[in-house]
């Protein structure tokens, strides 16, 4: 299969195209190397990618139609999986004319010049954001979703709208894929599990929302790679899937295994709940397991030894001025 991946560069794209081109797809991949972290973590990201004929890389952006036209076309494109978009929960709070332009604007980019190339496939990247502070647990498909209480969120949510929308008009066969909290190696900088590995290493003081009761449904990014093979194999109208391990952990008990793995304590740095934060994400995915045969395996535990293995690695050739970027 031919398939376009938007965001191919950075953490979940780079580990989607690796599997994608295990499995013998041909992957054309377009990043714009938003600034929000530094390009060299994304060009590092690609260093596996680089060497195999069946990858191209093209660095632009996903609102420029004549791009998006020319690659379709060109390169025969049977499927697109939409990874791209601007992150993060506490910036789209700053700067939300942004987080609508790159995430909903540049979608509807995105399905028209599918609808000029004849192309009806995609997997949209969701995200469990979208349910809020949502009292039930855990998070279902079928819960309602009409309250986001992050500009961010709200953009996801807008996303999974177009999508009904394109299927319903157009034929198209979309599934929406709810990533709940998504860690391993290569993991964004900005991220708890990286920032807060980062600053224990260093001997630093940790930013501590809240009372530490606050609690996320941690998913290892080779799950959720799996989960996107699963939903590529069953692709068919709309759909809408939660992809998390559907387990729970609090944010104290995530310092304390990133503490035992490191071997050194924590100095946590006591802060208020920031605006847009949720209480808690628990994904339902009894839905992915019975349609779509999606099985997760991974524990928290041992996806920090595998990202804390990969730090440790890479903190030289990523860090070369160990405090560099840390405010963010």
């Amino acid at each position: 299969m031919n398939i376009l991946l938007t965001g191919s560069a950075g953490f979940i794209g780079s580990h989607t195209a690796e599997k994608l081109l295990a499995l013998g797809h041909f992957v054309v991949g377009i990043d714009n190397f938003d600034p929000f972290y530094p390009k060299a973590f994304k060009l590092h990201n690609l260093e596996n990618l680089d060497p195999n004929p069946n990858f191209i890389l093209a660095e632009g952006d996903i609102r420029d139609a004549a791009l998006l036209n020319m690659l379709l076309g060109k390169h025969k494109i049977n499927l697109v999986i939409h990874l791209a978009a601007k992150a993060g929960v506490r910036p789209s709070i700053e700067h939300i004319s942004d987080y609508y332009d790159t995430n909903v604007t540049a979608t509807v980019t995105l399905l028209e010049a599918m609808k000029a190339q004849g192309i009806q496939n995609m997997l949209f990247a969701s995200s469990s954001s979208i349910y809020g502070n949502n009292p039930k647990v855990p998070f279902s498909e079928e819960d309602f979703v009409d309250n986001p209480i992050s500009p961010y969120a709200s953009t996801k949510k807008s996303g999974e709208l177009l999508a009904h929308v394109y299927s319903h008009l157009y034929g198209f066969n979309i599934t929406c894929l709810r990533f709940f909290t998504v860690f391993g190696p290569r993991q964004r900088p900005d991220l708890a599990i990286h920032k807060f590995t980062r600053l224990i290493d260093l001997g630093l003081p940790l930013p501590f929302f809240g009372d530490g009761n606050t609690a996320r449904d941690y998913t290892y990014v080779d799950d959720i790679t799996e989960g996107i093979m699963c939903a590529v194999k069953n692709l068919g109208g709309y759909r809408i899937y939660n992809l998390g391990e559907s387990r729970v952990v609090k944010l104290k008990e995530l310092v304390q295994v990133i503490e035992t793995r490191l071997g050194k304590k924590a100095i946590l740095d006591f802060k208020p709940m920031q605006s847009g934060d949720v209480e808690i994400t628990y994904a339902d995915i009894s839905k992915a397991k019975n349609e779509i045969g999606y099985n997760p395996g991974f524990s928290l535990a041992a996806g920090i030894d595998h990202f804390v293995n990969w730090y440790q690695k890479n903190k030289r050739i990523l860090y070369p001025d160990p405090v560099v970027n840390l405010e963010k």
